[in-house]
């Protein structure tokens, strides 16, 4: 539970960062983002989603939530930084680390399956955003948490594609990305 709360706490930073910086650079250029802010933006709300869910199963100790302010505020400048050296880049890293949250929460339902874990209600909080049925189950709300988590993946690898398309010129190129783009997906 430690694990996910800490992979949600640095997971709901980078849509809010990548969110802002393009909403801070749309007001200077006087052009739209075509809806980028408003997918970052929501990016960020569902992983602090994911966080609140987890809070509420782990109830986590003072120490514990001082480490999620420390690791928060170390990343959230980090990702700043990189996300104004390269965006590409940034996105990209978002990508694998949403693919890193893909198997953590694979290797979860594992878990839950052979009884290291208690398979325990899920928490109000859950089943009220994510729309579940009553009875749901700590197995419900993880198989969620990681389809999100594998939306996030793919959004943002085809956001780090979409960078690189824009500023390509050249035709072969696009169609080779995009051929590239495709079979990542597929």
């Amino acid at each position: 539970m430690c694990h996910a709360m800490l992979l949600q706490t640095v997971a709901a930073v980078p849509g809010m960062v990548g969110g802002m910086l393009l909403h801070c650079k749309s007001l200077r250029k006087f052009e739209h983002s075509g809806g980028w802010i408003k997918a970052l933006l929501e990016e960020a709300e569902n992983e602090r989603m994911h966080l609140m869910t987890f809070i509420e199963l782990a109830r986590p100790q003072w120490y514990e939530r001082a480490l999620v302010f420390a690791v928060q505020g170390v990343f959230f400048n980090a990702y700043f930084l990189a996300y104004l050296a390269s965006p590409k880049l940034a996105h990209r890293i978002v990508g694998y680390l949403e693919e890193e949250a893909v198997n953590s929460y694979t290797e979860f339902l594992k878990d839950l399956e052979n009884g290291s874990f208690e398979n325990a209600p899920a928490p109000a909080i859950a089943i009220d955003y994510w729309r579940m049925p009553p009875d749901s189950t700590l197995r419900d709300v993880v198989v969620v948490i990681r389809a999100d988590e594998a939306h996030h993946r793919d959004i943002n690898h085809y956001a780090s594609v979409r960078i690189e398309l824009k500023h390509t010129h050249t035709h072969t190129h696009k169609l080779t990305v995009l051929f590239v783009c495709l079979n990542i997906f597929n």
